[in-house]
């Protein structure tokens, strides 16, 4: 419940706020200023090494396609699609992927697939311009030819 006040008193606490915003503006009038020139620094941006901006799958050969990744992401925008084949060589079966997939409009970032990943297959690249005019662009295929 909000306190009654006077005349007098509803005055005071209006000066005293105002005072406290002035505060806060004027001390942030003289700090100094970090925004940044883009797209002008393109050449010369350097972002933190844990900037998390796309996944990418640099070496598709790495991937067993074993799900682990598909498995703990809370989102379910990972999915890996794989068959069965027979090794020539040792004539045991195991997975070979086929696809895999991945909705960077549902990502939330949290490198929870990255992290569970045993060959280290996929990683977060620092590729930060993912604006596109329509939603089905941002559903990539990692393991496709460029």
């Amino acid at each position: 419940m909000e306190q009654k006040r006077s005349y007098i008193g509803s005055i005071i606490h209006g000066i005293r706020s105002l005072t406290t915003g002035f505060k806060v503006t004027g001390k942030e009038f003289f700090t100094k200023k970090v925004t940044e020139e883009y797209p002008d620094n393109r050449d010369t941006l350097e972002l933190s090494p844990r900037f998390r901006g796309r996944l990418v799958m640099p070496d598709p050969h790495k991937c067993i396609a074993c799900g682990l990744c598909q498995i703990n992401c809370p989102n379910d925008t990972i999915n890996v699609v794989s068959e069965m084949v027979t090794d020539e060589e040792t004539g045991r079966k195991r997975k070979r992927l086929i696809r895999y997939e991945y909705d960077l409009g549902a990502c939330m970032f949290c490198q929870l697939c990255v992290n569970s990943c045993p060959h280290d297959a996929i990683s977060f690249s620092t590729s930060f311009e993912n604006a596109v005019y329509r939603r089905d662009d941002l559903r990539l295929t990692l393991n496709e030819e460029k």
